[in-house]
């Protein structure tokens, strides 16, 4: 059959994503993948230097997006399927553009890992995420924001003369526009993916890219990757090197061999062929390939520990095959940002496809002989200048202008077309994709005014990219505009001057709790503990006086009030955290996250027994975050019994 393209609808159990935070993040989030200072002595001078080059200190303008639940029920996905008669490859261009899954045909195998259910946590940058499938991430070290977030999705004319499948959007942490192309050629076996990233700024950028593929693990599936050396990172935040494949006595690059999660980035030599595979017993599986740009290769696994075994039960459906993750990037570590010049651009070409290799050889002892034989095996079946070619074939079509659309993505890039007028070649973002959540800065692009909403309600996100800032600071200084631009002056760094345009916003608002929030952040960070719990407090009773019925009303109230309790218990105001408590409506209270919030303030009012009768009723935290050890703390408070497996998510061995 010829290849072709065709919108469908994959129905799953899933759980709706809910209402945004609407508290702007002026706090950063806990990202797993950060070293120690002491474990960058020693590394190599230009991953140091990466390393430290322009590290995310927030998420702005980006909101987090924790409102999701574990209640789930059939949620229909739209997705795109490009398909020939080798392969059958399903897009989801709502959800940050992942593909699915990768069916081939001839084999009948599916060579990803394909979860189930749809099942947010707390894994991305700002919050929501899936596993499974491949996915494309951009922004910093970590999962990108636009996990759970829709991309533009349209045809454009391929290589050979058919048509191929283009996403693109505008990622916001670094305000870069990109495109990813996927095209499947007549008979191939090889699912090609183009990807650009450009700089249409007069600065330098930080460039993260990563594209994480997950894969079915199992008891005899190993890694191979051309590669003898490896940096480990095992989330105690260190970063070694270590050899490949046997290190502290097992062989890593079987994925249920290590007892706790892990990331293995392989030392692939220069001018070595870029690849990276997953093969069973019988050494079938999935190889990706690329271009050299794509320097990056990696192994996580999640290890056969009770912490891992507990997080894949969490993020799919107990009973499934659970999964590794081979991934390919732009730097050799996860941990680092590169720079891409002004007017400058990243290009690359990616293979997907299925590999057979001889299992003997795959599994023997002799790693030099996997390799070879995987190597091997691949450039039969794909020859490394079969990819160069596709790769310079692709180039003059990177600027092909979109035909039929397919999905319709985010209308910030529409505004910043709009504000600069910038020219970019396959990928536009018409005037038409702006929406509500764009229009007040539409007019303030537009008049220089900041219009006031029309009715009460949590405020808008914020723009912080400098050009926004200094339209804001020209605009008629009314409360709301204070509180905007006090949230673009933080994100610039200058934080004495967002806590005086909070001041001065607060002096004639309406609506007071935003910019008491805010001064509330302040004050933490500044290590004002007793002054912040006084600005929490007034934000709470202020926000009470003023909250409405409706989601995003909910999602303010869960928001501000968790913040609120943390804040008075920090300096044990516990009467006063509990008066938030009671406040705080029941489909709120009734959430997992607030069970343990709940457990947390019981230990404060010195009732250990009924902060234990909550965990001894059971509660999921269905935002948990990557890395967190709330519930164990928590628990180690109540009890010296061990950590019950339903609560045990720990990444790292127990502390002595």
């Amino acid at each position: 059959m010829a290849t072709t393209v065709r919108r469908a609808v994959l129905t799953l159990p899933g759980a709706p994503l809910g209402e945004p935070n609407p508290l702007p993040a002026l706090r950063p989030r806990a990202e797993t993948h950060v070293l120690d200072d002491r474990a960058r002595e020693g590394l190599p001078r230009d991953m140091a230097r990466q390393i430290g080059y322009e590290p995310l200190e927030t998420l702005l303008p980006v909101r987090v997006l924790d409102g999701y639940g574990r209640e789930r029920g059939p949620v229909e996905l739209d997705t795109i399927v490009i398909e020939n008669d080798r392969l059958r490859a399903t897009v989801l261009p709502g959800l940050g553009g992942r593909v699915h899954s990768l069916f081939h045909k001839p084999s009948g195998r599916e060579l990803l890992y394909t979860n189930p259910v749809f099942q947010p946590a707390d894994f991305a940058l700002n919050g929501a995420w899936f596993s499974g499938g491949i996915e494309w991430n951009i922004g910093a070290t970590g999962h990108t924001t636009l996990s759970c977030a829709p991309l533009h999705a349209a045809l454009v004319p391929a290589p050979d003369g058919g048509e191929m499948v283009r996403l693109w959007e505008w990622e916001r942490l670094r305000d870069l526009p990109f495109q990813v192309d996927l095209w499947l050629p007549d008979d191939s076996d090889f699912l090609y993916v183009g990807i650009r990233i450009r700089n249409p700024h007069e600065k330098t950028a930080p460039v993260y890219w990563w594209s994480n593929i997950a894969v079915e693990e199992g008891e005899r599936t190993r890694v191979v990757a051309p590669a003898e050396e490896a940096w480990h990172f095992g989330y105690d935040h260190t970063l070694r090197r270590v050899p490949v494949p046997v290190w502290d006595g097992a062989d890593r690059t079987y994925p249920l061999r290590g007892e706790h999660p892990a990331d293995y980035f392989y030392e692939v030599p220069d001018g070595a062929r870029r690849w990276i595979a997953s093969l069973d017993e019988s050494g079938q599986g999935l190889v990706q390939t690329s271009t050299d740009t794509l320097r990056g290769r990696k192994l996580f696994l999640w290890g056969a520990g009770r912490g891992g075994r507990r997080w894949q039960r969490w993020l799919t459906e107990p009973g499934t095959a659970g999964y590794a993750e081979i991934q390919a990037g732009l730097a050799r570590t996860q941990l680092e940002h590169v720079p891409l010049d002004p007017g400058g651009e990243f290009a690359w070409l990616e293979a997907y496809g299925p590999l057979e290799a001889d299992g003997r050889a795959v599994h023997g002892d002799d790693w030099r002989a996997a390799r070879a034989e995987v190597a091997d095996r691949l450039e039969q079946v794909l020859p490394r200048a079969t990819v160069e070619r596709a790769y310079a074939a692709w180039r003059p079509y990177a600027d092909a202008e979109p035909g039929e659309s397919l999905a319709e993505g985010s209308g910030w890039g529409a505004l910043e077309v709009l504000r600069t007028g910038v020219k970019l070649p396959g990928t536009p973002f018409p005037e038409l994709t702006l929406t509500q959540e764009q229009q007040p800065w539409l007019e303030l692009l537009r008049t220089g005014v900041l219009p006031e909403p029309r009715r009460v309600t949590p405020p808008g996100p914020t723009l912080v990219a400098p050009h926004w800032r200094d339209m804001l600071e020209t605009a008629p200084a009314d409360p709301l505009t204070e509180y905007h631009l006090g949230i673009a002056q933080w994100h610039a760094g200058d934080r004495a001057q967002a806590v005086r345009s909070w001041e001065r916003g607060l002096q004639l608002a309406p609506s007071r709790w935003p910019l008491l929030r805010c001064l509330a952040v302040a004050d933490q960070l500044a290590g004002n503990a007793g002054r912040a719990a006084d600005h929490y407090a007034e934000a709470f009773d202020d926000f009470c006086e003023e909250r409405r019925d409706g989601a995003q009303w909910t999602a303010a109230s869960a928001a501000l009030g968790r913040e609120a309790i943390g804040a008075l218990l920090a300096v044990h105001r516990t009467a006063a955290a509990r008066a938030v408590w009671d406040r705080l409506r029941p489909a709120v209270r009734d959430r997992g996250r607030f069970r343990l919030i709940e457990a947390q303030l019981l230990l404060a009012e010195d009732e250990p027994a009924a902060a234990r009768a909550l965990f001894d009723a059971g509660f999921e935290v269905a935002d948990l975050r990557e890395g967190e050890e709330t519930l164990n703390e928590v628990w180690a408070h109540l009890t010296d019994e061990p950590l019950p497996d339903r609560y045990d998510y720990r990444m790292r061995p127990e502390r002595d």
